[in-house]
């Protein structure tokens, strides 16, 4: 036997020496049978039979068939001469097939590919192109034959090159990617060329090839390695851009760039505004900052020498009994004259006077019956706190953040109603730095870097989490039943009845189907004449580069399709990558995919109850000193989670917050006259009810809300208690205070006087919460959710705090005051102390420190100059930093600090190599079954060069400015290759039951002798309006496999929605975004794709037959949660400016038409509102809804700090301005000071210490800067602004004062009486104003003492 071998053999090769080289011979001819070095290929690897013979004369069938395969060997009727059988024919054309159903978008690609293996198998000539290099014997019905199995082929650079380039960039649009990368092996669509992509042709080991074929390609001239005789073939290649002899068309743009028209390239991105080549925002700035400083030191200038002129008037005696102080105010030493009183005077006098009587009488009755309007206010708090039975909490960040009538949410909602929710995706990013890399020396593909964590062991480990994570069982009480992740998973190929190995899970154990045996084959493989081993490495190599590939060019033949059937992309299972260098990944990735279900379907708790197990294990692992990963991980539910558990864990933080405030409240609302009656002078349980009244208010809003159905929201929670506290604390601070520093009246009720006190007092706190809560109701405008919903409970609960204040902590105070007039202890009642309480008023420190220290110095001349300056750079300043505000939220910051989803996160940007995906999706209107409606949209042959999915090609030409990185998958294209003829897709069986319906390409030929369609004349197939409706459903329903890869299950079945009617109502086009790392990204990104969106509606909308109201958009699952920051500066701006309008109308109308306070409040409002934005630049607070909310809040805040000063200044009746902004810092300064600043400080600091980072920056961070700035603006600023430009003395005040102390001077003159209770300071005599100017003058008191001097009669400092 071992003789007979050695003979055959060298048989074999005496033959082959002795095969000539010449024209008209063959070198084989017709089919010996299956190659007997194959085994487990994709198809029947035919051989054919080595014959050195003449070329056979083609005719009749023979004729037909090679016309139909090679029409390029097409010589004419009775002189064409082939090389090959009819068998051989059909053989080819079953092989052609396979590669025209991916490349027959571009004809001139397709008969380019077909045209060389045309050469090699049929060409008359062949014996001139090839050279057998390999034959077996092959024994076929009992007859042994000698098989070719392996040939050189010749082939010119110049061919090869034009047909290569005519292939390189067609698309295959289920996945956005390219043809070529399914035909090159392991080196791509990027590192493949000409030599690579016929190497894989050649290839046997790939399933396809037959036999080996070794492609030379030989330059011009060059004729090395060629037997004697041979010649490179050298035919002429199409290019992408010609039609073809056939008839095809010209490929489009997206498969041929040399088609492409002229696109201009995009605008470029806005650049800086700049002016004198520097930043135009610093410049105007500056120039802004340089004119309010000249204009404010002209103005110094003028007054100084007007000033000048009237002192040396004054002192020549002309101008004696009037004076003018240093700002040229008149003086108040001479007698108003009632001519001189303006109408705006009186308005002011009449309405300071209706209020403060009827505050006055108001406070009084509360005070007499203390316990019945405390009982009522329970009971009305209680009945509007009843409706939190009925509260709803929203948690849902879309319902948070994203309004029901925004676009974007009509987008997701169209979206979701059509084509279902975004699938829920749970993922790990797993690394191992630890872990060193390695070269591998492969046979196939040469030295290979592998990083660490792609090694067998580690692998092996992710497989076997992987398998665990998919054994997840647990009982559902929906579902009465043990559930799994079959019930709830994405299962694309198999959605109606899905398996374990249905559901979609990416990974890289997927490459080898999760199969351990396939991870540990290896088999022993000759190439070149070098044998090695190879294994699971040279298997991944191939896969990564090539995921479309139903099996290896190894001798493993294994495939790369996942076990549910479809393809796994490099990108989702390694990251961390440079330059497709695949194995050097520093991450492995793995993705569970689930069905996202409403949230009223009872599966949606079953997938929320999949992904807690999930976490549980992943937790865990992650936790076992056996785990050699360190990784990143997140559920579908991990945001929500998150956010819901820091929002609980940080309520203590705030409790403390409260806590402190009450503390403090408690503390410094004590008098403290004397150690001994500490514990009855302290005002505990009056700070505890101004705790409990805002609590009220709070629960009252919220209460009256869930009512009538309007759903609160944990940010409301948070922030509406403490915006409350810090209103109302300062509202009870001046009232308490005024209270102390008054003495009670001769014959005075304790009753009497709390209504006195609340009638000078009242009218400053209604100015204020009337103003806040307009504010609050005008923000609840806002299309923001979250904002409206806080606007609406905010102003409810300001207004009910000071209903409450009005009523329930009038009524408190008075039993208190009535506890301390009987020296009993506070929370010991049944004690008393024997010490008395002082009869004279309790100004405490800050009250007379202020007086003499601080008002004085930030009023003296020189200091107030340095402080207008001071604050006007502050607020030019801000203004250039408020331009340069970043506005946005990343997702990190919802995030607690040590949140495993900040890891995920950090991973996610790091490794993730491809962005989000993007919907180009189609409303009803647009009639997709015309062939001006097919050509609109697709871009293959035929189609219009500015199609639907061409214009996005474009865009991702230029990704960093459109954001699209993968062009969009279009089934309108796979469904015309899917018809074509040309593949075997689309065919219809011929008989039997089934006869003329679709037939699926896994079915033998002989019984689907039919196709769909028949061959287009002009190589453009375009199905009629039947055909078209007819075979869609085929389609959509047709699973993808190797015989017809453009099947649309999964890709495609839910991506077409049909009406009743038939006609398709909507319809997607999926792309890729780039990777997107931050807010600011996220936002252009959605920006730039509904620009595109709106260029391709408005082509779109010129096709014949399209409705004018059809409309394309981009879908992107993020863009509920980004879309407010596309409008988010001019809707902040409208917000603040409805809550900058109350402030100035309320002031004006409260303070009788003053116009100049009200500007004067505004304009010191505005200037904390910019300062405040100014400082969030410098301190990398970014401008967002939740600060947003945060400057509605300023803007409420700001009125405190502000409207009670300009009050105070403008009833002042101080001779000058200085001296009446004196009296207004120290008196009313004293009192917001503790009653605002100090009582949010200390709370606000508290906050510092919560997990959330949100909190940290926007509750923590932003209220400090508020409360600062408030603090800074309206204690320094607004006094020495007022001291300049505040209004004059209200003359009709000054009058009543006036007569008022006439009329006291005469009664002194006639009566000794002696008169107690008077509130005097500085030797001035300080009557109520209101009592002087409603009541008879001989209510006035007079000091017990009188002297001779001239007293002067103050206006009530508030």
């Amino acid at each position: 036997m071992v003789r007979v071998a050695v003979l055959i053999t060298f048989l074999t090769f005496v033959v082959l020496s002795e095969a000539q080289h010449e024209p008209g011979y063959c070198a084989f001819y017709e089919e010996c049978g299956r190659n007997p070095s194959l085994e487990g290929t994709l198809i029947p690897p035919i051989v054919p039979c080595l014959n050195y013979s003449r070329a056979r004369a083609v005719t009749g069938e023979h004729y037909k068939k090679l016309q139909q395969v090679c029409p390029i060997l097409d010589r004419g009727q009775g002189n064409t001469f082939a090389c090959c059988s009819i068998r051989q024919l059909t053989s080819l054309e079953m092989s052609l097939t396979l590669s025209k159903a991916v490349l027959i978008r571009c004809p001139s690609c397709a008969e380019n590919f077909a045209h060389l293996h045309c050469i090699n198998t049929c060409s008359p000539n062949q014996s001139q192109t090839v050279k057998i290099m390999k034959v077996m014997n092959v024994t076929t019905l009992n007859k042994t034959r000698e098989a070719v199995v392996g040939y050189q082929a010749f082939i010119s650079t110049s061919f090869a090159e034009a047909s290569f380039q005519s292939c390189k960039n067609v698309r295959i649009p289920a996945t956005g990617g390219f043809a070529i990368s399914t035909m090159c092996g392991r080196y791509g669509a990027k590192l493949c060329n000409p030599q690579r992509w016929y190497d894989f042709q050649g290839d046997s080991s790939n399933g396809l090839a037959p036999l080996d074929i070794d492609f030379r390609l030989m330059k011009e001239g060059d004729t090395t390695g060629m037997p004697e005789g041979a010649i490179a073939y050298s035919g002429r290649a199409l290019r992408c851009n010609e039609i073809t002899p056939s008839g095809g068309q010209v490929c489009s743009c997206q498969d041929c760039q040399e088609s492409c028209p002229s696109v201009p390239s995009p605008p470029p991105p806005l650049a800086p505004f700049k002016l004198l080549g520097t930043d135009g925002f610093l410049i105007i700035s500056i120039i802004l900052l340089c004119l309010l400083v000249f204009a404010f030191l002209f103005y110094l200038s003028v007054s100084c020498l007007v000033s000048s002129r009237r002192k040396k008037s004054e002192e020549k005696g002309t101008r004696k009994g009037k004076g003018k102080d240093q700002n040229s105010n008149d003086v108040t030493q001479r007698v108003i004259h009632p001519d001189e009183v303006t109408c705006a005077d009186k308005n002011s006098l009449v309405a300071q006077a209706f209020l403060s009587l009827q505050f006055q009488r108001w406070g009084t009755l509360m005070a007499t019956y203390p316990f019945t309007v405390l009982l009522l206010s329970a009971g009305v708090v209680l009945a509007f706190s009843v409706g939190l039975k009925s509260i709803e909490l929203t948690t849902d960040p879309v319902e948070l953040w994203s309004a029901p009538n925004s676009r974007a949410r009509q987008e997701k909602e169209f979206h979701d109603t059509h084509f279902g929710p975004f699938f829920r995706t749970n993922q790990l990013i797993l690394t191992a730095p630890s872990r060193k890399g390695y070269i591998y020396d492969s046979l196939l593909f040469g030295l290979q870097n592998f990083s660490g964590i792609v090694s067998k062991d580690l692998i092996l480990e992710l497989l076997e989490l992987q398998k665990k994570i998919q054994n997840i069982e647990f009982w559902s009480e929906d579902l009465n039943r043990t559930a799994s992740l079959k019930d709830v998973c994405y299962a694309p190929l198999n959605p109606s009845n899905p398996s374990l190995t249905d559901c979609a899970v990416n990974s890289l154990p997927q490459y080898f189907q999760n199969s351990l045996e396939n991870i540990n084959a290896k088999v022993n493989m000759t190439e070149l004449g070098v044998t090695k081993e190879v294994d699971w490495r040279d298997h991944l190599i191939y896969c990564l580069n090539s995921p479309l590939s139903f099996k290896d060019i190894t001798d493993l033949g294994m495939s790369c399709m996942a076990d549910y059937g479809a393809p796994v992309f490099s990108f989702l299972a390694v990251g961390g990558y440079n330059n497709d260098d695949y194995t050097n990944s520093e991450a492995l990735i793995l993705t569970f995919s689930l069905n996202n279900y409403a949230r009223n379907n009872p599966k949606f708790k079953v997938a929320m109850q999949w992904e807690t197990e999930f976490l549980k294990i992943v937790q865990g692992y992650q936790k076992s000193p056996e785990a050699n990963f360190t990784f990143a991980y997140m559920a579908e539910r991990s945001l929500e989670d998150e956010i819901n558990r820091t929002t609980a864990e940080d309520i203590p933080i705030f409790m403390i917050s409260y806590a402190v405030i009450f503390v403090y409240i408690a503390v410094a609302l004590g008098e403290y006259s004397s150690w001994k009656r500490i514990l009855v002078d302290s005002k505990f349980l009056v700070g505890l009810g101004g705790i409990l009244v805002v609590g009220c208010s709070v629960l009252a809003s919220m209460g009256f809300y869930s009512w009538i159905g309007i759903p609160s929201s944990l940010v409301i929670l948070q922030v509406v208690p403490f915006l409350v506290l810090a209103v109302g604390a300062d509202n009870i601070f001046i009232f308490v205070l005024e209270y102390q520093r008054d003495v009670r009246r001769p014959g005075e009720k304790r009753e009497q006087q709390i209504g006195r006190v609340l009638g000078n007092v009242a009218p400053s706190m209604l100015l204020c919460s009337l103003s806040e809560s307009i504010c609050f109701f005008l923000g609840a405008l806002s299309t923001m959710p979250a904002v409206k919903t806080f606007a609406l409970y905010a102003a409810l609960a300001v207004l009910m705090d000071f209903i409450l204040q009005m009523t329930a902590f009038v009524a408190l105070l008075s039993l208190d005051t009535r506890r301390q007039d009987n020296n009993r202890c506070e929370l010991l009642c049944c004690v008393t102390v024997s010490t008395e309480r002082p009869n004279k008023p309790n100004e405490g420190f800050l009250l007379p420190f202020m007086r003499q220290y601080y008002a004085p110095v930030l009023l003296h001349s020189y200091t107030r100059i340095v402080v207008m300056l001071v604050f006007i750079f502050m607020l030019c300043g801000s203004i250039f930093l408020m331009l340069n505000v970043t506005v946005g939220l990343d997702q990190e910051l919802a995030m607690p600090q040590g949140s495993y989803m900040l890891d995920y996160f950090q991973y996610l940007y790091k490794y993730f190599e491809v962005g989000v995906p993007v919907y180009f999706v189609t409303k009803k209107g647009f009639n997709f079954t015309t062939t001006e409606g097919i050509n609109g949209v697709c871009s293959s042959v035929g189609c219009d060069q500015f199609s639907m999915t061409q214009k996005i090609q474009y865009a991702t030409n230029y990704p960093d400015r459109s954001y699209l990185a993968i062009s969009a998958n279009s089934w309108v294209d796979d469904f015309i290759d899917w018809l074509n003829p040309g593949s075997k897709c689309c065919r219809l069986y011929s008989f039997g039951p089934n006869a003329g319906k679709f037939c699926p390409a896994n079915e033998s030929a002989l019984l689907c002798l039919r196709k769909c369609m028949p061959i287009p004349p002009n190589g453009v197939l375009r199905p009629s309006v039947e055909q078209f409706n007819r075979f869609l459903p085929d389609f959509l329903g047709n699973r993808p496999d190797l015989q017809c890869p453009k099947g649309g299950l999964g890709a495609y079945d839910t991506a077409v929605v049909k009406d009743e009617n038939g006609e398709i109502i909507a319809s997607r086009f999926m792309a890729y975004h780039k990777p997107l790392t931050n807010s600011q990204e996220f936002t252009a990104a959605l920006q730039m794709a509904r620009d595109l969106a709106h260029k391709i509606t408005l082509g779109m909308r010129k096709i014949p037959g399209t409705s004018s109201d059809f409309e394309v958009f981009p879908y992107t699952v993020t863009n509920v949660f980004y879309e407010q920051y596309l409008t988010i500066v001019p809707e902040g701006l409208f917000n603040i400016s409805l809550c900058l309008l109350p402030t100035f109308v309320v002031c004006c109308l409260l303070l009788g038409l003053d116009l100049r306070s009200g500007l004067l409040n505004l304009l010191t409002i505005i200037m904390i509102t910019v300062d405040t934005v100014g400082v969030m630049t410098l301190w990398d607070i970014h401008y967002n809804a939740v600060a947003l909310i945060n400057l509605v809040t300023a803007v409420g805040i700001s009125v405190e700090f502000v409207s009670h000063m300009t009050r105070s200044f403008a009833l002042s009746t101080k001779p000058t301005h200085v001296e009446r902004a004196m009296e207004a810092a120290a008196n009313m300064g004293s009192a917001v000071f503790a009653g605002v600043a100090m009582t949010n400080l200390p709370g606000i600091l508290v906050l510092a210490f919560a997990k959330a980072q949100l909190i940290q920056i926007f509750f923590f961070r932003l209220n400090l800067v508020i409360t600062l700035l408030g603090m800074a603006h309206g204690l320094i600023f607004l006094p020495v602004l007022l001291s300049y430009f505040g209004p004059g003395v209200n003359k009709a005040v000054l009058q009543k004062l006036q007569q008022a102390k006439e009329k006291a001077r005469q009664e002194l003159e006639m009566s000794t009486h002696v008169y107690d209770n008077l509130s005097y300071e500085d030797n001035e005599i300080k009557p109520d104003p209101h009592l002087d100017i409603k009541d008879s003058p001989t209510d006035i008191s007079t000091p017990s003492q009188i002297t001779k001097h001239h007293r002067e009669v103050q206006i009530d400092r508030f």
